[in-house]
Formats: C-alpha cells, sequence, structure tokens
C-alpha cells in the first residue's frame, strides 16, 4: 500500500514538473516583461486579444469529467458532509484527469501557458482536498477546484462547458 501511495505522489509530482517545463519560456519570459513593468505577471490568467483560448477534444473531456464529479459532490461539500474518503476519491479523480490533459492535451505555446495556471489550482484544491495541505480545510479545496473550473469556463472555448453553480 505504501508503494502505491509512493507511486501515485511520484506521478503528481512528476505532471507538475511536466507542467511547470513546459510552461517555463513562456513563464520565464513573462517574468522578465513583468521586471521591466511592461507585462502582467505570470500567475495572471488573461485572454487572448479578448477572445477566449482554444482548447482541444482532450482538454474539453478532462475538463468535462472534473466538472461532472466535482457536480455530482456539490451538495455534500455545502452541507459539510462529504467525509475525508469522499474528499480524497475526488482528489484522486482531479488528478488523474490533470494527468490525462497533460499527456494528451495539445494546445499553442500561449494557450497551454494560460491553462497551467488552471491547473496549478486544479493541483493545489486537490492536494488540499486530499489532506496534503497543512493547516487546510478539505472543504476549501473544494472550492479552489471549483473556482479554477470557473476560470477554465471564463478563458477557454469549450462552447459545451458550464461552470458549476453554486
Amino acid at each position: 500500500m505504501k508503494r502505491i501511495k509512493w507511486i501515485k505522489r511520484s506521478a503528481l509530482q512528476l505532471v507538475g514538473a511536466l507542467c511547470l517545463a513546459a510552461a517555463g519560456p513562456a513563464l520565464a519570459a513573462t517574468e522578465h516583461q513583468h521586471e521591466h513593468g511592461h507585462g502582467a505577471a505570470a500567475t495572471t490568467l488573461q485572454l487572448n486579444a479578448g477572445q477566449k483560448w482554444e482548447t482541444d477534444a482532450a482538454l474539453r473531456l478532462a475538463m468535462g469529467n472534473i466538472r461532472r464529479t466535482m457536480a455530482a459532490a456539490l451538495h455534500e461539500i455545502h452541507e459539510d458532509r462529504l467525509s475525508a474518503k469522499g474528499y480524497g476519491r475526488l482528489a484522486h479523480q482531479v488528478e488523474s484527469e490533470v494527468g490525462n490533459i497533460v499527456a494528451n492535451c495539445k494546445l499553442t505555446a500561449a494557450a497551454d501557458a494560460q491553462l497551467h495556471v488552471v491547473v496549478a489550482e486544479l493541483l493545489a484544491g486537490a492536494e488540499q482536498m486530499a489532506g496534503k495541505a497543512k493547516g487546510g480545510k478539505r472543504q476549501r479545496g473544494a472550492v479552489q477546484v471549483i473556482g479554477a473550473l470557473e476560470k477554465y469556463a471564463s478563458h477557454f472555448d469549450d462552447p459545451g462547458f458550464k461552470p458549476i453553480a453554486h
């Protein structure tokens, strides 16, 4: 059992490292611009010249799966009745779908750099839901994941995707 947890943790760390490696040049360029007062911070999600960023089928599928997973648990989350195991299952499903995004999503470099902002929030929320964030309430992790889904809906062109009403 310890080995399985270690493998899962290693896989999540690998996903995070791949996300950072892929975004590295774009983030470095943004940070460089920011240092001179000409650009936005790397963690600021922005539209593409006023338009939503393109998506691909793999991204739309994974984000839809995360949305359905979170929506199905919304009532228990709001009522503060979701168990630690339930939050753990949500966290695992979010992490799994993020892994699918990293493995299968093919976006332009600029769109990908923006997606990394959403992915980082998804992973941070999943970590908190899993009970890995010190002093963090699991429910706040779910709220963070739902917030990341809202940002995805407002910044990425996915016509079938609707943010979770809460």
